[in-house]
């Protein structure tokens, strides 16, 4: 039995809530070496700290598309172990966008999956990249989708980004957004740069937020 088996076999002997906070305690612990290691929704997607690059020891080579196939793969898998673990529906697509591998569950209305602002969504994607760095020992940049959620996310926080943007070319003052997590900020940040403005992070982690800045 592979080690991916071996998780999902020991997940199924708890209950669906105990699945879900067990999920957010682990994606909310910032001491946990294993998250640390796969790396949260990965913070160089968020261009202010594009610099801060990692060390030698931390990079891995370009992954290329088959292995990208097979992180879907075993992160597809074990979805669907979740799944079943907690008596939910759902088909599961994989996909290869770019230089991550993507997987979505859909064809379900999976609500509890997400949770509030994607906090549920968020935790169940660093245990789903951390059966796929147990299989593959290599880190990991899969994305997991539930039901579209993330697609929606994208065009609100899309049109958000540039009606900041257009408030400070206006007024020429800095505005400050709400809290978001690293996905979000991401999408506000390439939103402000495609309305020809600035943008950077500032806080720390659950209150980090986009900051739009004058020209």
């Amino acid at each position: 039995m592979s080690q991916q088996d071996d998780m999902v076999a020991h997940e199924a002997g708890h209950s669906e809530d105990e699945l879900v906070g067990g999920a957010t305690a682990i994606a909310v612990n910032e001491d946990a070496d294993d998250v640390d290691e796969v790396g949260e929704e990965d913070d160089v997607d968020d261009v202010d700290e594009v610099g801060e690059e990692e060390s030698e020891g931390d990079r891995r080579p370009k992954p290329t598309t088959a292995d990208l196939e097979l992180e879907g793969e075993i992160a597809a898998d074990y979805i669907e172990g979740l799944l079943d673990v907690a008596d939910l529906d759902g088909d599961i697509d994989m996909d290869v966008e770019g230089d991550r591998a993507v997987v979505s569950v859909v064809g379900a209305t999976l609500e509890e999956l997400v949770g509030r602002r994607g906090e549920v969504l968020e935790a169940l994607q660093e245990l789903t990249r951390l059966a796929v760095h147990q299989h593959t020992g290599a880190r990991t940049r899969m994305m997991l989708d539930v039901g579209g959620y993330r697609q929606r996310r994208r065009v609100e926080l899309a049109a958000a980004g540039q009606d900041a943007a257009e408030e400070v070319r206006r007024t020429g003052v800095p505005k400050r957004l709400w809290p978001m997590n690293p996905f979000e900020r991401k999408v506000v940040h390439d939103a402000v740069a495609a309305a020809g403005l600035r943008s950077e992070s500032e806080g720390e982690e659950p209150e980090r937020r986009v900051v739009v800045l004058p020209a």
